[in-house]
C-alpha cells in the first residue's frame, strides 16, 4: 500500500494489482490535488476502509484474493454511499451493466486515458458533494409520514422499516419524493443522479426504477408508487 498524503485533498482509496496501472493512476490523481491510497489486495483495502473511509473508491473487477464487484456489492448492502468508479478489462456491455447494477457509479474499461480517468474521478466527487445536506439538516423535509429520509446516512424507512436501497435506487427515491406527482424524465434523472458525462443510458434509468419499484412494492404489496409515462418519464405517487 502506498499513497501521498495531502492536507484538505479530497481522499481517493485505488484497488489496482497491477503496480505499473497503479502507479499511473497515483501520478494522474495526485497531479490533479487529490490524495491516493493505493492498496493491491482487497484484504488490505477492506482494513483501510475501516481505519478512514475514502472521499472515493476506485476499483479493480479481477484481484488477487477475490472480484471487486463482491465487494461493490457488500458495500452497498451495508449502506455505504462512497462514490465508486470500476476499473476492469471487461468491456462488454453485459459487464459494464453488471457493474453498474451492483452498485458502481461509474465504469471505466482499460486501457484507459489518464485525463479520462482524473475527469471522472472529478465528475463522481462533484455529484457526491452536490448530495450532501446542509451541514444543520439531519433529515429531509417529510414528504409524507409513510417515508423517512435519513440524508445524512442516506438512507430511507418505509413505515418504519428500513429499505435496503443501493446509492443509486436512494438517489432516484429521493428524487422523486422531492417532487411528488411531477413527471420527471430519463434525461432528468440521468443529469441529476449521474451527471452529464457519465456514459450511462435511459435504460439504466428504467433499470433502476425496475428494481426500486419492486422494492417499495415488497413493502406495501397493494400501493404502486411510481407510474411510467411513456414516452415521458416517471412520477411518484404518495397515498392520500
Amino acid at each position: 500500500m502506498q499513497g501521498m498524503p495531502m492536507t484538505n485533498a479530497p481522499r481517493v482509496l485505488l484497488v489496482e494489482d497491477d503496480p505499473a496501472i497503479a502507479r499511473t493512476v497515483c501520478y494522474a490523481l495526485e497531479r490533479d490535488g487529490i490524495a491516493v491510497r493505493h492498496c493491491l489486495q482487497l484484504a488490505d483495502a477492506r482494513a483501510q476502509w475501516q481505519a478512514q473511509p475514502p472521499d472515493a473508491l476506485l476499483l479493480d473487477v479481477g484481484l488477487p484474493d477475490g472480484n471487486g464487484l463482491d465487494w461493490c456489492r457488500e458495500l452497498r448492502q451495508a449502506g455505504a454511499a462512497v462514490p465508486l468508479l470500476v476499473l476492469s478489462a471487461r468491456g462488454e456491455e453485459m459487464d459494464r451493466v453488471l457493474g453498474l447494477e451492483l452498485g458502481a457509479d461509474d465504469y471505466l474499461t482499460k486501457p484507459f486515458s489518464p485525463r479520462e480517468l482524473v475527469a471522472r474521478t472529478r465528475a463522481l466527487l462533484r455529484r457526491a458533494q452536490r448530495l450532501q445536506p446542509a451541514p444543520t439538516a439531519s433529515t429531509a423535509p417529510p414528504a409524507d409520514a409513510l417515508f423517512s429520509i435519513d440524508t445524512q446516512g442516506q438512507r430511507v424507512r418505509m413505515q418504519g422499516v428500513p429499505l435496503e436501497l443501493t446509492r443509486r435506487e436512494y438517489q432516484l427515491l429521493r428524487c422523486l419524493l422531492e417532487r411528488p406527482g411531477r413527471i420527471l424524465s430519463r434525461e432528468f434523472l440521468l443529469d441529476s443522479i449521474w451527471g452529464q458525462d457519465s456514459d450511462s443510458t435511459d435504460r439504466t434509468v428504467d433499470t433502476h426504477v425496475k428494481t426500486l419499484r419492486a422494492k417499495l412494492r415488497a413493502q406495501v404489496p397493494q400501493q404502486d408508487f411510481i407510474t411510467t409515462h411513456r414516452g415521458m418519464g416517471y412520477s411518484l405517487t404518495l397515498p392520500g
